[in-house]
């Protein structure tokens, strides 16, 4: 049951960060205008699938991401050629419908060959019916049937390349702004749950217990309040316990320790760990701060600070990682997993504060100029300005296409590398 709370609350926490950050690119294009086929949380093979106004909101199998595909963003899928034979389905004086094919099993339609037609600007279809050239206007929102698919037609002032370019770089920069919003709010949550640390610390106790270590073969659990060693009490100081069991490789130690209401001895002996100094128990000592309630202004405040702090942090990392590039530096999907699989055994609280993290590290992720994200998005708007015109959208479409599958290509090593280790 444990196990199946831990998958729920991983899955549920990438889910609500995904979703919001398409959310936001949907927001702000549906504002502008813009037509928005899909919105889609996953990649591959749909698990579920429904239809809300002009767009198909859908679930998909791999919870590696998402995207709102906007109409005009990339090359339609479908078309239709001057000397194409289709049938047409009228509303009034309107075409509703527009069949690409089984052309004789559809009732009360018209059929022809196309002479011309226009479904971006004038909006119209002229057919060629037994010899007679007629004109048909086309409704803005008519359907293109082929294959038992509907794909709504994009008139161009619904396109994405129609829109200015504020309203274009507002409807890329709204998702990675949803995830600083959302990390933001995270911050404050976790505020608000775990509280204001005081000053002092109270006393000193174990965090993660590894297994095949001796703590955990002694008995030792995650929660114990370490009392005394060798009959010295530790009091706060985490250093010297640490210098202690460092100095005790291979030494049995005696430990008192509290559990709830109990008061327990454990015996137990360091010992050494590849590529490690001294004596290592394979536990993590924390030090406990008690805390206080935190008040209204400073729930801000805080989470102020620790955007400020992540952010930071966030780009040290990756300095750190265009210094000296390592495989093993990278996580992806498999390695995120398993870390939020193990900060969630540590309860919401912890939780929540990861989310946050893994919220800010999105939105800032995505604004880097790299093909295929956000950020090179907005670059080629920027450039856009530059020029006084836009980039050609079949060479934007290829770097991004080519940027697209360099990340593809990179996120199965590092997954590949991640289940090695795992293997390991």
């Amino acid at each position: 049951m444990e196990l199946i709370k831990i998958i729920f609350l991983t899955v549920f926490m990438f889910f609500v960060i995904v979703t919001v950050h398409e959310w936001g690119h949907y927001f702000f294009a549906k504002r502008a205008g813009i037509l928005v086929r899909e919105f889609a949380i996953g990649f591959g093979p749909k698990l579920f699938s429904y239809k809300k106004d002009e767009t198909q909101f859908t679930l998909r199998l791999l919870p590696f991401g998402g995207y709102a595909r906007m109409a005009g963003e990339d090359p339609e899928l479908v078309q239709i050629t001057n000397g194409q034979t289709v049938a047409l389905r009228l509303d009034g004086d309107e075409v509703r419908k527009i069949y690409l094919d089984r052309l004789d099993s559809r009732k009360n339609v018209i059929r022809g060959e196309v002479n011309e037609v226009d479904l971006e600007e004038r909006l119209q279809v002229k057919l060629d019916v037994d010899g007679e050239v007629l004109t048909y206007r086309v409704h803005p929102q008519a359907m293109l049937v082929a294959k038992g698919k509907e794909t709504q037609i994009a008139p161009k002032d619904r396109q994405y390349g129609s829109k200015t370019v504020g309203q274009r770089a507002l409807s890329i920069f709204a998702g990675p702004l949803m995830n600083f919003i959302l990390a933001f709010v995270l911050f404050a949550l976790h505020t608000q749950m775990a509280g204001i640390p005081l000053a002092d610390p109270s006393h000193l106790q174990i965090g993660e217990v590894m297994k095949g270590m001796p703590a955990a073969e002694a008995g030792v659990m995650e929660g114990d309040i370490i009392v005394s060693i060798n009959g010295k009490p530790v009091g706060t100081d985490a250093n010297g316990l640490i210098d202690m069991i460092k100095a005790s490789k291979d030494k049995p130690m005696e430990w008192s320790v509290k559990r709830g209401d109990q008061n327990l001895t454990i015996a137990l002996t360091p010992r050494s760990v590849d590529n490690e100094e001294g004596g290592k128990v394979g536990s993590t000592i924390i030090t406990y701060f008690p805390t206080r309630s935190a008040s209204f202004g400073e729930t801000f405040t805080v989470a102020g600070k620790d955007m400020v702090y992540t952010t930071k942090a966030i780009f040290l990392g990756f300095q750190q990682l265009i210094n000296k590039f390592s495989m093993d530096d990278l996580g992806g999907p498999v390695r995120t997993f398993e870390v939020t699989g193990k900060i969630a055994k540590q309860g919401v609280v912890q939780l929540t504060y990861w989310a946050a993290i893994l919220s800010l590290y999105l939105g800032i992720f995505n604004l880097l100029p790299i093909p295929a994200l956000d950020g090179s998005r907005l670059v080629f708007l920027g450039v856009e300005v530059l020029r006084g015109r836009p980039v050609d959208p079949n060479r934007e479409g290829l770097v991004h296409f080519i940027g697209f599958a360099m990340l593809f290509l990179l996120m199965i090593a590092v997954t590949y590398n991640d289940i090695l280790r795992l293997i390991g």
